[in-house]
């Protein structure tokens, strides 16, 4: 399918078609689209910069570039741990002159984006740099955007939507979201917190840079949390419909390097090689699912989080051991796949059946979580809330994912009781 086809596809396969379609019909022919566009469409690959002075060459790069005048965007966190005065230091040195906005939160809103928005516009930046997280970067994301096109963050939501971006640069502080080699972004509703995505490859970020030493800020829970969200955007593009072997390429580097380092991470903040290593694999997982997408795991976290407040990546770790599960028998061959890509069993993997290998890999899923401390337990989980929560979760699949197996409303709302029966458990 030719990238104008898929998207002319994409385009009348809006969510109200579910109404008059059947719902699976609807959502593989999306995923085909989906894919066809992925395949075909250029999406640009970020310049990435890695080691201890990266902040240094991305700066370089970006006055390079012609930068002039940069809004750097941050959280107030970072900004009261020094974390941006790296790089503020350095500009000053280079006679760049910049501007800094602090006000993002996390799971951003449109009203905290045209906070930044007004930031960047009032002081005529040219160029904007984000030094965060996800919520950080996203919010950039839809800044540059919003600016570059004059319109509005909220009708920037949706497929391809902006003709054109800003110079956008990234220093993640985290290992999480991969969110600076990605074509999306996701800002919540003031009201409702419901979560609205954008995907365009004008977002993507020109360059990032994995700074282990910025990244030592970063606390063991957070650490954990980000580090379990890089594992499922690996094993979500793992076992997508969509997936190739440029994307088995990256899910099982990030997947590997996850087990290997993660602990580490955790363990020793000031670790550097773990640190950077995380990085990568952040990277490496954000250019897996840019192309082969996500799935269940994540539109059930979407909704953990939008109903209770629970941090994406925690969330993520809470579904994810439901999802391999559920996917045990329609993803078997390729989750065994992965088990000998990553050594999971070391010599004895080219002698094991499926079976065995993906049991395998599922249980140091469960047992690294389990390591890291994370806090599984949803505090007012209401089973009045299910219905809504599995119907936002089967509506963001249909339109976005190419799953192994679709799911009805009816098991999602099975999968979240399980939730709060483990929750329940957890918490006598």
């Amino acid at each position: 399918m030719h990238a104008t086809k898929a998207l002319n596809a994409l385009k009348l396969l809006s969510p109200n078609s579910i109404q008059h379609a059947g719902y699976l019909a609807v959502a593989k022919t999306r995923a085909k689209a989906l894919h066809a566009f992925a395949m075909v469409a250029p999406i640009p690959r970020p310049q990435l910069f890695i080691g201890e002075q990266s902040c240094y060459e991305l700066c370089d790069l970006m006055i390079n570039e012609g930068a002039t005048n940069v809004l750097i965007v941050t959280d107030a966190v970072l900004n009261q741990l020094g974390v941006p005065e790296k790089v503020t230091t350095y500009l000053e040195d280079k006679r760049v002159s910049y501007h800094l906005f602090d006000g993002i939160t996390p799971d951003p809103t449109f009203s905290v984006v045209e906070e930044g928005l007004r930031h960047s516009v009032d002081n005529h930046c040219d160029a904007i740099l984000a030094i965060g997280g996800g919520s950080v970067i996203d919010a950039s994301k839809i800044i540059a955007m919003s600016q570059a096109t004059k319109r509005k963050p909220q009708q920037l939501m949706g497929l391809l939507k902006a003709s054109k971006c800003m110079p956008l640069y990234c220093i993640p502080t985290t290992a999480g979201t991969g969110s600076e080699a990605t074509l999306g972004a996701v800002i919540s509703d003031d009201k409702t917190h419901q979560k609205s995505l954008s995907i365009d490859p004008r977002m993507v970020p020109l360059a990032s840079a994995v700074d282990p030493v910025i990244m030592k800020v970063m606390p063991p829970h957070i650490t954990a949390d980000t580090g379990i969200d890089v594992l499922t955007h690996a094993l979500e593009a793992w076992m997508s419909a969509n997936a190739s072997s440029e994307t088995d390429y990256y899910a099982a580097s990030a997947t590997r390097t996850v087990m290997q380092y993660l602990p580490q991470a955790y363990k020793d903040g000031s670790d550097l090689k773990a640190r950077e290593e995380m990085g990568v694999a952040a990277h490496y997982g954000g250019i897996a699912f840019n192309k082969a997408g996500l799935g269940y795991v994540h539109a059930i976290a979407h909704q953990l989080g939008a109903f209770y407040g629970i941090p994406h990546g925690r969330a993520n770790a809470i579904v994810l051991p439901h999802i391999l599960e559920i996917n045990r028998k329609v993803s078997q061959h390729r989750l065994a796949a992965l088990a000998k890509k990553v050594g999971i069993l070391g010599a004895a993997d080219t002698h094991a059946e499926d079976s065995e290998l993906t049991d395998h890999l599922i249980a140091k899923v469960k047992a690294l979580i389990a390591s890291l401390n994370i806090d599984v337990t949803v505090k007012g989980i209401d089973p009045a809330d299910f219905k809504k929560m599995a119907k936002a979760a089967a509506k963001e699949v249909s339109d976005t994912y190419a799953v192994p197996r679709y799911l009805t409303s009816a098991q999602i709302i099975d999968i979240l009781n399980d939730i709060k029966a483990e929750s329940d458990a957890l918490a006598k």
